[in-house]
This record gives structure tokens, sequence and C-alpha cells, in this order.
């Protein structure tokens, strides 16, 4: 069994301190690595040890491969944990742990290669039978006839990045006078997110539920499923409100798809924790759409349900230890509903808003949740994703876990900067949501903001502080400055110029 007794995490926010609380339960010491403005974030403070990694940029600091295994190289850390996001479905990053001697906490480097290409996947999930949205399993290509294609799938049709993710690189097409245009505009978005221009194209499924199940793998051939979750409710193609279980599945399609993305898994050799995810139709029909290589934002619901600790078990089988588990013990407890708290403006088609947290108050109370990486006076960047926190309830069933998040929402305040509080909570007491009748289109056609716009604006707004506050809080923010600043250009000590080995006077070491 390999001994890992130190994790560097190769992340920040909610998801590293959620890591850092999962590796002090077990004893394991902690890592953080950060960048110049996140010098006095939670995790941070929470690591046992901290490190200085670059510039805001993560192109520059969290995206440096060599720095980040500098860091864990020059810490003592005989692991690395990526939580999600960055280089979390990296192949060439987990090769280079690898290399490194250092043990990536994750699948191997060629699951997350054959699952990242999305058309190789296609393929694979051909062989095993199992179904997915018509289309191509090949790029697209000037030879292909893009539109003859396109005319025997059917409109529409979705043009997919074949590399991508997070709705980048993706055009729903309806009409032929249409194609042309959106192919070379995803193939173009394609190659900025991903460095990869290649599309392909399948059939649109206009009205799909978007269902995944959570998959688990130790190394010596075991393979589990931790049931499924909804994630239906999205905006610009990314999730806002997930709950576990799905409310469509019957016990039948639950184990048929439970069973199908555990030989997915199988087929790729895959260990650790997993999620493949499907779309389903008005006919509960399922169909494969991807393999998520890492874990989810949204694990809590499942951890909600099942009672157990994800990133616990990433690290078990990081070891190398046999899994203590079966499958049938393994079973689902109650309801849980995760909604994801942006700093985004719900009233102006949920753009991201930015400034201080002049107020961050949580709810609080049994079965309720909430993972974040911020705190009240922490500036709510422009350099990374815009996500507060994630609040998650968990209750004997779904009606109670309903009222326990909308009772949550109306305790949670924040000022400073606009956020989808408001939204989340339009969903909790919307008929359709409550009814379990709802689709990936739930935003389009049931959000209504202006309806209550007038008389909510005020408890959801942008609400700032008067003008002494401000002044306070600038103040503050000069002396951070200075004091980042005189450490950053004493304490770079290492031959890296992004590494810092030094922990800051102001991180106080957990006792």
């Amino acid at each position: 069994m390999r001994q890992i007794n130190k994790i560097l995490i190769a992340n920040r926010g909610e998801i590293a301190v959620r890591i850092i609380r999962s590796c002090s339960s077990l004893g394991i010491q902690t890592v953080a690595v950060y960048s110049e403005v996140d010098v006095f974030a939670p995790h941070v403070r929470m690591a046992d040890e901290s490190i200085f990694i670059g510039p805001a940029a993560s192109s520059q600091s969290y995206l440096v491969m060599d720095t980040i295994i500098e860091a864990a190289t020059s810490s003592g850390a005989q692991a690395i944990h990526p939580g999600y996001g960055f280089l979390s479905e990296n192949a060439t990053f987990a090769n280079k742990c690898q290399e490194a001697g250092i043990i990536f906490i994750g699948p191997p480097p060629n699951a997350i290669e054959l699952m990242g290409d999305k058309m190789k996947a296609r393929a694979l999930v051909q062989e095993l039978g199992i179904p997915f949205p018509q289309g191509l399993v090949e790029p697209i290509l000037p030879e292909n006839n893009v539109d003859q294609i396109a005319h025997e799938i059917g409109y529409p049709i979705l043009i997919k990045a074949a590399a991508g993710g997070g709705g980048k690189g993706m055009r729903i097409v309806h009409k032929e006078s249409e194609l042309s245009n959106a192919v070379k505009i995803a193939a173009s978005e394609a190659q900025n997110a991903f460095g990869d221009a290649r599309v392909y194209i399948e059939k649109y499924l206009e009205n799909p539920r978007h269902v995944e199940i959570q998959v688990l793998a130790d190394e010596h051939g075991q393979y589990f499923h931790l049931f499924d979750r909804e994630c239906s409710i999205q905006r610009r193609h990314q999730k806002v409100v997930e709950e576990a279980p799905c409310v469509i599945l019957n016990d039948d399609l639950r184990k048929k798809m439970a069973q199908s993305a555990i030989e997915i898994a199988r087929s790729c050799e895959y260990h650790g924790v997993g999620t493949v995810e499907f779309l389903v139709d008005n006919h509960l029909d399922y169909y494969f759409l991807e393999m998520n290589t890492r874990l989810q934002v949204e694990h809590p619901v499942t951890e909600m349900i099942t009672g157990l600790d994800l990133v616990e078990l990433q690290i078990q089988v990081a070891r190398g230890e046999k899994l203590d588990l079966i499958q049938q013990d393994i079973k689902i407890q109650g309801h849980a509903i995760e909604c994801r708290i942006y700093a985004e403006d719900p009233f102006h088609n949920f753009l991201p808003d930015i400034g201080f947290l002049s107020k961050h108050r949580i709810p609080s109370g049994l079965g309720i949740r909430v993972d974040t990486g911020v705190e009240e006076g922490a500036e709510v960047s422009i350099h990374y994703d815009p996500l507060i926190s994630k609040l998650s309830v968990h209750a004997d069933d779904r009606e109670k876990a309903i009222h326990k998040m909308k009772a949550a929402l109306g305790e949670y305040e924040i000022e400073g900067c606009q956020s989808t509080i408001f939204f989340c909570d339009y969903c909790m007491k919307h008929p359709n949501f409550i009814q379990g009748r709802y689709n990936t289109h739930f935003v389009s056609d049931f959000y209504e903001p202006d309806l209550e716009h007038n008389r909510l604006i005020c408890k959801y707004s942008k609400n700032l502080p008067d003008p002494s506050i401000i002044a306070l809080m600038a103040g503050v923010l000069f002396e951070r400055n200075s004091t980042q600043n005189e450490y950053k250009t004493s304490t770079v000590t290492s031959t890296s110029p992004n590494i810092a080995k030094d922990k800051p006077w102001w991180a106080a070491r957990r006792n």
C-alpha cells in the first residue's frame, strides 16, 4: 500500500477547503497553493502549509504544471489532489506527477485521455452497445459533406467540441442555412478554449433531462455506483441546481443506467471516483453524453444520500487500498438538493458580478451544508469562476428537502454583489420543479424574474455598505496589499520564480 500522509491541493476556493477537511479528519497534512489574490483565502489559512505560486491569472499560477509539481516536491507531499477544474482532467499533468514520483489522486492518465476526447468516448460506448445521440464518432473534416450528414441525422443538430465541456465550442443548429457558420464558430471557440479545433455532429435532443451516475472503482477490480443525480437546471449549459436521486427514474431504469456507467468505467480501466453523464428523453430512453474523470462540483448531494465521503474514498483508492464496500449495502437515504450560489446577476441573464462581500451570512442547521471558500469582507475576483458557495440540504423525502432549501435560502444573506440566491429560490417555489416536471430548458421555458423583480429587488439586489464602511474596507485592503507585497519580496527563495516556501506570519498553523 502506498503511503500518503501529506497532500498538496492543486486548487483553490470551496473545493480546496472541502478537501482539507477530509484530510484533517484522516490525520493527513495538507499543503495549499495560492496566487497573489488568494493570499488571505480561507484554504490558505486552513492548510498546514502554504506555498505561493504566482500571479492572479490561472495561466500563470494554478495551471502551471511544473510549478505545482515543484511545490509538491519541495513540501514533501507524496500526493496531489487536483479537485475539479484547472488540472483535474489533464492527462499530461497526471503523467508528469507519475514521472516525478508523486501520486495523482485521480484516474490513470489513459482513462483521462480517452474520456476527455468526446469522439473516442462515443466510439467506446458504441462498442459496448450503450446508446448515445445519433451522430458522428469522428471529427468534421473539410472533405466531409456536412450538409448531407446533418440532413441524414435530422435537424435540430448539435455541433460539439471533441475536447470540450462546460458549453464551450457548442452550437445548436435548427436549419441548414445556419450550419456552415455554426461549425466555424464552434471550431474557433474549441480552439481558443481547449487548443483543439475538432468538432463533431450529433442529434440534438430537444427536451432532455440531464442525469448522471456517480461511479467508484479501486485498483482491485471492484466497481460500484453511488446512484444518480439530476442536473437539468442550467444556464449557458452549466448547472445551477442539482438533486439526488433523480425524481423520474424508476428502479429498473436506475439499475440499467448504473450498469451502463459501470461498464463504461470498467472498459477504460478506471479507478477512483468519476461521473458518467446521460440524457434522458420524454420516453425514458437514455443516451450517453460524456464521462467526467474527476470529483464533480455537485458531489455533496451524493454524499448526503449515501453517507459516504467521496474525498476519503479517493484517497483510499490512491493508496492502493481495497475498498471495504458491498454494492448491496449502499442505499439511497432520503433526498438531497444543491443550489450553487454564484456571483451572477439573475435579473440580467446571469452576467458575472464582482465586488466585496460586505455581508456573507450562511444558513445552518440539521441537514444543511454550505461548502464555501470565501468569507465576509472577501473580494469576488474577476480572475476565477464566480462560485461563492454550494448550499446543500438533506431530508427524509423530496418535499421536505424542498421546504428545507427554501428556508435555508431565506436565511442566506449576501451583500456587495449580485448572487443566484433569487434564482434558486424561484426554482424551489416553481410548480414545475416542485412536481418534478422540468428539463434542461427550465430557464428559457419558465424563468421570468421580472414578475417578482420589483417585490424582491430590495432583498436580493446588490446592497452596498455606507461610505464609512467602504473607507474602512479600502484601508484594510491597502494594508493587506502592502503586507502581501512585502511577503512576496522576502520569501520567494525557490529556484522557481513562482514558489515561496515559507508560510506567511498570518496563516496560523492548525493545532
